[in-house]
């Protein structure tokens, strides 16, 4: 019998898959490869169908196989394990009300997600700020952030008990009254290590910035205070789709509060900012529900209990004759691997197991997917396109275009064939301004036969995955480095380092040899603008139903105005959120080579929104 190919470049990549994706029970391996690996997760998959499950099983494999399509870290290392997990990597938990009661179920709730591998995201902006009277109990409200730390301490005794990695996501509203305590807090290195937080910025708030006028901080009116309240204004809060009457508490200038999150975001690389008037002005459901919170990397906004399972095409597997002057993406292979993986997707909806009935009625009712793509920058060189540069953002756009037709194509063929999601409302959905740019054809299917899913597409980091897949570029980010060494936490708590390669870097020297020049289009991260950085995010952003979760790395000596502007750019060119990383005391580096030692390892380890280790998987 032949011998089985070996898929793994790196002992690292090879270490990955044998600690997070590799079945084992009871002692006992069951993957023998990752070829067994991949045979699991397919027949998975392929047991939900009602008919043809051993055809589609082999189309699954044939997309898995080689790394072309890499799903979501929780379906890799769940599907066809029997084991009581969920296969979703990424939650928005229910809005916590405003008592003592609600907040801690909503705590319990966190914690079982948790403790079956889900990140969490959470928009604390419904929690009454701190000094106001809670009038039925004679005692005085401690304010959102301090049951933040409540969190924060249920996260770290979650994983002492063994769990996976997992992060958290907090938000609030940029006129919430605690929002400067929410912008300072990270500022402490001892301070909630386990959340990543950003604020929902409101374009009413990015007007009376440029406007430099005055922003009142405001918390919606109790029923006790109605008639009491002089000063009020209405705004559309949290956990609901009307607006409310708000008292306002204080006013301070619009620009003061804006300096005070650039300057702790250009200091301590914390909070992100996400523009949230635009995330629900383009969601594809802005008719049936509000969204104030992501997961925790940013690229999934969801609604309470909202769940999405995703999934990242690896570019360089498609790229014909690399590094040559006949380089090519095959765009159709693209398209092919990209209907494949949506019914993959789709079908995890079904085989998933939720921490909580809610999740999972959310989840079947809409049948969100997000599926994207990684290894961006490493199919930029092997192409000869360097990063940022306008060919490259061409070259972006036409592949996520292309992806993203399809995947919507599939899900037309799919509702067809299945059944639409429940709470799809044609007219309305077709009404929706993401909607409305698609191509003629894919509105036509939509109003003829439905669709499956109500989102399909979004960008993740990546972070794990592309590592399995001998550490390709993750998501749409340049190649950060081309070698250096990296130390992996081994299941005993052990240290082990490796050397690790770049795929584009390997691969090259492997065709042309060790003292071969390179060519141009080998730029590392560093060697990119931030402005260009944000070029790239906005060529994917029109095809991407979902949201993109992109790092912009900023020099250390990157002037404060020059950091200031980026975040206006971003604005003005209709992206979703913004996350930057300025080397920092509190956050370190992005990669220290990478483990320098143990101890700054753990002060950084809170997975950080900007940090390597960043994706749940």
């Amino acid at each position: 019998m032949a011998m089985n190919r070996d898929y793994f470049h790196a002992d690292i990549s090879r270490r990955i898959w044998d600690t997070k994706y590799r079945f084992r029970e009871l002692g006992e391996i069951r993957d023998q490869s990752v070829e067994d690996t991949w045979r699991r997760v397919a027949r998975a998959l392929a047991s939900v169908e009602k008919s043809g499950r051993v055809e589609w099983e082999q189309r699954f494999y044939s997309v898995l196989e080689g790394f072309k399509f890499l799903p979501g870290g929780r379906i890799q290392a769940g599907a066809g394990t029997g084991h009581r997990v969920t296969l979703f990597n990424c939650f928005v938990m229910g809005t916590i009300e405003d008592s003592l009661d609600a907040i801690f179920d909503a705590l319990k709730e966190g914690a079982l997600t948790m403790q079956q591998g889900g990140g969490v995201g959470y928009d604390f902006s419904t929690l009454r700020p701190g000094g106001t009277p809670a009038v039925s109990v004679g005692v005085t409200a401690s304010g959102p952030v301090s049951f933040m730390q409540i969190w924060d301490a249920m996260c770290a005794t979650i994983l002492s008990t063994g769990a996976r990695r997992g992060a958290m996501m907090a938000t609030l509203r940029c006129d919430h009254p605690d929002i400067e305590e929410f912008i300072r807090i990270k500022q402490d290195a001892a301070k909630l290590r386990h959340f990543n937080l950003s604020v929902l910025v409101s374009d009413a708030f990015m007007q009376a910035v440029q406007a430099d006028a005055d922003w009142p901080l405001v918390f919606p009116l109790g029923a006790r205070d109605l008639a009491a309240a002089e000063n009020t204004v209405e705004r559309v809060w949290s956990g609901s789709m009307l607006p409310v009457r708000c008292r306002v508490v204080r006013t301070l200038r619009a620009r003061q509060l804006w300096d005070q999150v650039m300057q702790a975001t250009y200091d301590y690389a914390e909070p992100g900012v996400i523009f949230v008037d635009r995330v629900n002005a383009l969601n594809n459901l802005w008719y049936a529900e509000q969204i104030s919170a992501t997961n925790p990397c940013g690229e999934i906004p969801l609604p309470p209990y909202g769940a999405c399972d995703l999934g990242s095409i690896n570019l360089t597997q498609f790229v014909q004759a690399p590094f040559s002057a006949k380089a090519v993406l095959d765009l159709e292979g693209i398209a092919g691997t990209a209907a494949i993986a949506v019914r993959m997707l789709d079908n995890v909806t079904d085989l998933s197991r939720f921490p909580l009935d809610k999740q999972k009625e959310v989840a079947h009712s809409t049948r969100r997917l997000g599926l994207g793509l990684t290894g961006l920058g490493d199919a930029l060189i092997m192409l000869g396109i360097p990063y940022g540069t306008p060919a490259a953002a061409r070259v972006a756009g036409e592949v996520m275009q292309r992806l993203c037709e399809s995947a919507y194509q599939t899900s037309i063929e799919l509702a067809r064939e299945k059944g639409a999601f429940t709470r799809l409302d044609k007219d309305k959905y077709l009404q929706g301004k993401f909607i409305s740019h698609l191509p003629q054809t894919i509105r036509d299917g939509i109003a003829r036969h439905g669709i499956r899913n109500s989102h399909l597409t979004a960008i993740a980091p990546t972070g794990t995955i592309s590592l399995l897949a001998n550490n390709v570029s993750s998501g749409l980010e340049p190649v950060y480095r081309f070698e250096y060494k990296r130390r992996v936490r081994e299941a005993d708590g052990s240290l082990s380092e490796h050397a690790v390669s770049d795929y584009a870097h390997r691969l090259y020297r492997e065709l042309n040899g060790a003292q071969a020049p390179l060519t141009p289009a080998f730029v590392t991260a560093a060697e990119v603008s931030p402005f260009m950085h944000l070029d790239m995010q906005a060529a994917l952003q029109p095809w991407v139903d979902n949201a993109i979760s992109k790092t912009v790395n900023v020099p250390q000596d990157y002037s404060f105005e020059q950091f200031r502007s980026l975040y206006e750019y971003a604005y003005s060119k209709d992206l979703k959120g913004c996350t930057t990383f300025r080397p920092n005391p509190v956050t370190g580096q992005v990669l220290v080579d990478l483990d320098v030692a143990a101890e700054q390892k753990e002060k950084a380890s809170a997975i950080h929104c900007c940090s390597t280790e960043r994706e749940a998987d």
